[in-house]
Formats: structure tokens, C-alpha cells, sequence
């Protein structure tokens, strides 16, 4: 008979472990599988065990091609296996090709004359996954909240951060999910940021992979009505529930979708931003409808500038808005298109705009401290 012996941490077995264990199970006749122990999981990769030792040894044992299962004890970082392997003496160890620990058990292997074979990486069965993609796929909240800001947008692309500048934006519902999505695409609401989240991704670091900045994630991770220090990385420096935009905010699709991480090169108006920063920060502290509206003014004109088109309510654009006229409007995001952020003056106004073609109300939102 031939002994074939594998070893890992295997916390989450999961179909790449199973690949792995048919293809070692085939070197031989015999396919014992270790695992590290709970107390050698801690010690080593400093987390807890996702399963007592005992539920891991039986769900790995119940495998159709696992013979026997043993739980590797020894404090020996990579060969915790050490005393079942010399006890058991298998003709061969099986590994992967990226073994860290291929030193320490050639060594062993020499000890009962045994083979040290490295398993070539074949296609997978099933696309790749690992245990920390899985924990932190458990982990992602099953809903997420999206954003609109109100100024300071792209002040939180590191290449474009000032300093004494600030972006400033709230998380909004209706919330989106992985089933459920009730807003349009690519639409300058932070949706990639969101999308990241929902499946267990580091959300600050894969905004930032693509190029473009921070706020997106940093927001609709945090919750509420917030001000962030403009710079490389995100800097709360307040928050708030956002209640008294209750009832007064309002989305307007504009019928195009936009490209946030196209545009990051273009030119812009960078003190114009500022300036509106400024003006919505202080806005913030003081929870003021009407400073947020000012500095939203100021964002606007800073848009119409950069040569975005008009906005319903714009004078250069004359559309009857039935008889509402809102406190301010901007373009969410990137802007050339997607969505537009509406302030009103009352509730009443506001249900009254959303009952218009494109209009929808949207609400603050600001989850619960765990």
C-alpha cells in the first residue's frame, strides 16, 4: 500500500481543498489529510478556528477520497504534523506548488525515506477561492446603502487632495443588494464602492485600485451625513444622522450613464471644488438646509463651467417643474450625466418634484451602531 500524506490549515474546506485532495489521493492507495488545531491556528495566522477541531475532522473524513484524518498539534510552524507523520511513515507528502515550508519537510520526508511530490497546478474545477476570501465574503453586509455628495468631490483622488479642503457626502436609501439594485447603472452614486462591499471586497483599497478616489466606499461604510479631510486616504473628521435633509432630498435621472474613472484626468476647477468643500463643511457642523444648498450652488456652477449640460430648474434650460422651485442641484459624482442631487425646501415640495418624470426621493441613512 501507498501512503500518501497532505497537510494545512484547511479552516474553510472549500472545492479548491477537494481538487486538491483528489489529486493527492491519486499519487497512491492510502490519503491521510492533517489539519492544523485550533491552538496552532491561533498561534500561527493569529484567528480563531471556523470550526471545533472536531466538526473540521469529521466533515474532512466524510470525503470519498480521504482515508484518515489526524489533528496537527505541534507548535513547529509548517510541520505541526511532525509526530503523526513520523508515526504513520507514508511513502509520500503531498504539496502544492506554492509550499512556503518545502525546507522543513524535505527534511522530514528524509527521516522515513519518504517522497516529498509537488502536485502541478491543473485548471481548477471551480474558479479559485481562499479562506479569506470566503471569511470575508460571510463577513459583507447583505444590503448597502449608496451616496450623494454635496461638495469637495474629487478631492479624494489622492493625486487631486488639498489640504484645508474637505468632501462632504451622505448615505442614502433605499438601500441596494446583490438581488436587488433599484437605481440606474454607472450613475455617479458610488455603486462600484457599494458593489465592492456586498462581496466581502476591502472596499477603500479597490476604489482606489481603479484609479479614482476614496469617498464612494468610505461613505456608504460609515453611514450618515459626514466630513472627510480631503488627502490620500479617508479622515472622518464628523458625522451626523443627516435628519434635517429628511424629506428633502431628491434624485433626477439624467438619462446618460458617466465614467468616474475615465474622467480622472480631465481638467477641473480644483479651487472651485474647494471652495465648495469649505462652504458644505461648515454647512454640516451647523446642520444648516440652506449653507448644504449654498454649497451646492457653488458645485453646480463649478460643473456648468467644466462644461456639463444644464439641469432641469436651470434657467438655461426651461422646464416646468410644477411649480417647485428647489433650493439647489448639482451633478452626482463625476458627473456629464448619471444621476443629479435635488435639495427642496419642504417635504410637500419635494413629494411634489418626485411626482414628475425622473424625480425620485431618496433618504439620509445612517445604520445602527453594532
Amino acid at each position: 500500500m501507498i501512503r500518501v500524506f497532505v497537510s494545512g490549515c484547511y479552516d474553510i474546506v472549500h472545492a479548491g481543498h477537494v481538487q486538491f485532495f483528489r489529486e493527492a489521493r491519486a499519487l497512491g492507495d492510502h490519503l491521510t489529510v492533517s489539519f492544523a488545531s485550533s491552538d496552532v491556528l491561533w498561534l500561527h495566522k493569529q484567528r480563531r478556528s471556523s470550526l471545533p477541531d472536531e466538526h473540521k475532522q469529521a466533515l474532512i473524513a466524510s470525503l470519498k477520497m480521504v482515508d484518515d484524518v489526524v489533528i496537527g498539534r505541534g507548535m513547529e510552524e509548517g510541520i505541526d504534523f511532525r509526530e503523526d507523520f513520523l508515526r504513520i511513515r507514508p511513502q509520500i507528502l503531498a504539496v502544492t506548488e506554492d509550499d512556503k515550508y518545502a525546507p522543513l519537510k524535505r527534511a522530514l520526508c528524509a527521516e522515513v525515506n519518504a517522497r516529498y511530490v509537488v502536485i502541478d497546478k491543473t485548471p481548477p474545477d471551480f474558479k479559485p477561492i481562499s479562506t479569506s476570501e470566503i471569511v470575508r465574503y460571510i463577513r459583507a453586509p447583505q444590503e448597502s446603502p449608496l451616496r450623494v455628495d454635496f461638495g469637495g468631490g474629487w478631492l479624494d483622488v489622492p493625486a487631486h487632495a488639498r489640504a484645508g479642503a474637505y468632501v462632504v457626502n451622505c448615505a442614502i436609501s433605499p438601500a441596494v443588494s446583490l438581488r436587488s439594485w433599484p437605481y440606474e447603472r454607472n450613475a455617479g452614486l458610488g455603486g462600484s464602492g457599494a458593489w465592492a462591499l456586498l462581496n466581502g471586497h476591502a472596499g477603500v483599497d479597490a476604489e482606489l485600485g481603479l484609479g479614482v478616489g476614496w469617498q464612494d466606499p468610505a461613505v456608504i461604510t460609515e453611514t450618515g451625513l459626514c466630513v472627510w479631510r480631503s488627502g490620500p486616504r479617508p479622515e472622518l473628521e464628523v458625522k451626523v444622522d443627516g435628519q434635517f435633509l429628511k424629506g428633502r432630498m431628491a434624485l433626477y435621472w439624467t438619462g446618460a450613464s458617466h465614467d468616474t474613472p475615465g474622467m480622472v484626468g480631465s481638467e477641473r476647477d480644483y479651487d472651485g471644488i474647494a471652495v465648495a468643500s469649505r462652504m458644505a463643511r461648515d454647512a454640516v457642523w451647523t446642520q444648516s438646509i440652506e449653507g448644504l444648498a449654498a454649497a451646492v450652488r457653488q458645485s453646480y456652477a463649478v460643473q456648468r463651467a467644466e462644461g456639463m449640460e444644464p439641469l432641469p430648474g436651470d434657467p438655461a434650460l426651461p422646464l416646468n417643474l410644477a411649480g417647485v422651485t428647489p433650493l439647489a442641484w448639482k451633478y452626482c459624482g463625476g458627473g456629464f450625466g448619471g444621476y443629479a442631487l435635488y435639495l427642496c425646501n419642504t417635504p410637500g415640495e419635494r413629494d411634489r418634484l418626485c411626482a414628475l418624470p425622473g424625480f425620485r426621493p431618496i433618504e439620509p441613512f445612517m445604520r445602527d451602531p453594532v
